[in-house]
């Protein structure tokens, strides 16, 4: 029992660290079944440029839009936008910011899928070896047939021993290309990361209690979401069947689901942990959590929208 409590408490003290592992190794994997089993260049002049560029990037399409699909934060962004006040979607810098960093997070999959097949090469020789701009550059100095017998490469069909030895060259360019890019992401990520932690509003401490709470803030919404739900469908029900009136259940209003599912800002003189927090506070004052002066989207806190009461695939 304590084993299983200290698994469970690193998976909730790191669940998006191992998250974000678990997509990589699904991705590398899927990428190497994918090239082994499915992978088969034509060796066509015709085709191999297009089958290969296939291959290496509409995959890596199709993870970019499903990070955005998995993400919670997108829901939180458009669910019911077309009726909200524009106030309410977000607009102008806030909007692009919080675009921003969707997209950020929704490429880990497809780099991942793209590094990995460029280091095993062949979604890239195949390409390469249809490409009439790169064949000009492989075959200088060599006979006068490796234009031809280019496309052949990559199923080892060509008749020139010298031409054959060009897959290599093509191997060791689809390598290079892969740890290029896996240098310019970690780099990347390295300098964004340090630089939303220098512009971060408030200490690591109190970062980390800030996600402290979001735990409990959810885990508790949740278990009140789901015994208030259960009452109010056992009274429906039972109204239903008896023809009684039901008793008065207080359940919040569509404007107040909506100001508490809006994307969260920063003001430094208001520090709210989350929007339920700000809702709960600023009704007291004034009744409305609309975006005043001062309010910013810092994406050092864009794990304030990330949580959320049920899982994204539920939505």
């Amino acid at each position: 029992m304590e084993k299983f409590q200290a698994v469970l408490d690193l998976h909730l003290k790191h669940h998006s660290a191992l998250g974000y592992g678990l997509v990589t190794l699904l991705t590398a994997g899927g990428e190497r079944i994918f090239s082994a089993v499915v992978f088969q260049c034509p060796c066509s002049a015709a085709w191999n440029l297009l089958y290969g560029l296939v291959f290496l990037l509409v995959p890596a399409l199709a993870l970019f839009l499903l990070g955005f699909v998995l993400s919670a934060r997108t829901w939180r962004l458009i669910t019911g936008c077309g009726c909200r006040a524009r106030a309410s979607c977000g607009s102008g810098l806030r909007g692009s910011l919080v675009c921003a960093q969707l997209s950020a997070a929704a490429a880990l999959a497809p780099l991942t899928w793209v590094a990995v097949a460029l280091l095993g090469g062949a979604f890239y020789e195949c390409a390469a070896s249809g490409s009439a701009v790169l064949a000009q550059r492989l075959c200088r100095d060599r006979d006068h047939k490796c234009a031809a017998e280019l496309p052949l490469v990559p199923c080892h069909e060509a008749k020139a021993s010298d031409v054959q030895d060009l897959l290599k060259d093509l191997k060791a360019q689809s390598q290079v290309l892969g740890w290029i890019l896996i240098a310019a992401v970690i780099i990347i990520l390295l300098i964004c990361t340090c630089v939303s932690r220098c512009l971060s509003p408030v200490s690591f401490l109190q970062l980390k209690f800030w996600k402290i709470y979001l735990e409990q803030e959810q885990q508790i919404l949740k278990s009140k979401a789901t015994e208030h739900a259960t009452e109010l469908a056992k009274e429906n029900v039972k109204c239903f069947f008896e023809g009684s009136h039901p008793k008065e259940c207080n359940t919040p209003s569509v404007k107040e689901w909506q100001q508490i599912s809006s994307l969260y800002t920063f003001n430094q003189k208001d520090q709210y942990y989350s929007m339920l927090h700000k809702y709960v506070n600023r009704k007291e004052k004034t009744h409305s959590i609309r975006s005043t002066e001062g309010d910013t989207v810092i994406p050092v806190l864009g794990f304030v929208d990330s949580s959320g009461i049920n899982s994204t695939l539920g939505l």
